[in-house]
């Protein structure tokens, strides 16, 4: 059995951070720093994500899994989960499978409902990376920009390139795994499925991922709910507006 890899900060009642898609765990550092004086913060990398085990196989069923093996490997009995997009859906899915193992959930910026692939242009533009000539991340994100005009996108992506030899660079996360399962990552949450825990939905202000024709949905599932939102940010919330998402996270963890 394969151990997802974290790093881990601070003492107190688990608090584990799961992030979203071609992202990691160190995406969430500064965050985890400022909770970690009174949580113990894992941040964890998903598979095919930073460094844990890449995998043909992905979906939110495996990602549910891997996250109670995780827990059991390290005694957690009990933990409050934060996850944003991708890793948002799979808190959703830990919780109503494991309502036992969570005591707070917080879900950043996503909804229990199916999206439409939409990530054909990020594909396209990674898939177009050729490692074997390229060997400079400005040579990297000059073929990014041929795909992608956000220099925010790019940077987001190229936090990703390590270097694998002396000589060769790579991409931490498993692109041909998440090119073949892209369909995956906008699966809906199992209908009929339901957590009573206390829960907290983060909207980002000017992101159009959560409307107000997905708040029956929502309450279907989690009863026990509240929608936030955050202003001056879109789906990539926690950073485009840190000290608003962290103040809410911390007042609703208290």
């Amino acid at each position: 059995m394969e151990i997802l890899h974290s790093k881990i900060v601070g003492e107190g009642t688990p608090l584990l951070i799961l992030h979203g898609y071609f992202g990691m765990g160190d995406n969430w550092k500064s965050i985890a720093n400022q909770l970690s004086s009174d949580f113990q913060v894992h941040l964890i990398d998903q598979r095919n994500h930073g460094r844990s085990f890449h995998s043909e196989a992905f979906d939110y069923e495996l990602l549910a899994e891997d996250l109670k093996n995780y827990m059991d490997l390290h005694n957690i009995v009990s933990a409050h989960v934060l996850g944003h997009s991708m890793g948002g859906k799979t808190a959703m899915l830990f919780a109503v499978t494991y309502p036992e193992r969570v005591q707070r959930l917080l879900v950043a910026d996503i909804a229990p409902k199916a999206y439409k692939p939409h990530h054909e242009q990020v594909l396209a533009a990674l898939n177009a990376v050729d490692f074997s000539v390229l060997q400079l991340r400005t040579e990297v994100d000059a073929i990014l920009k041929n795909y992608l005009e956000e220099e925010g996108v790019r940077q987001f992506l190229l936090k990703n390139i390590y270097r694998k030899t002396k000589t060769e660079l790579a991409f931490r996360f498993n692109l041909e795994s998440l090119t073949d399962n892209n369909s995956e990552i906008g699966a809906p949450l199992s209908p009929f499925t339901e957590f009573e825990g206390p829960v907290l939905f983060l909207k980002g202000g000017n992101s159009p991922y959560i409307t107000a024709d997905d708040t029956a949905l929502i309450k279907a599932h989690f009863p026990n709910w509240q929608l936030l939102t955050i202003k001056n940010a879109g789906h990539w919330l926690h950073a485009e507006n840190p000290t608003d998402f962290l103040k809410e996270v911390q007042k609703f963890l208290s």
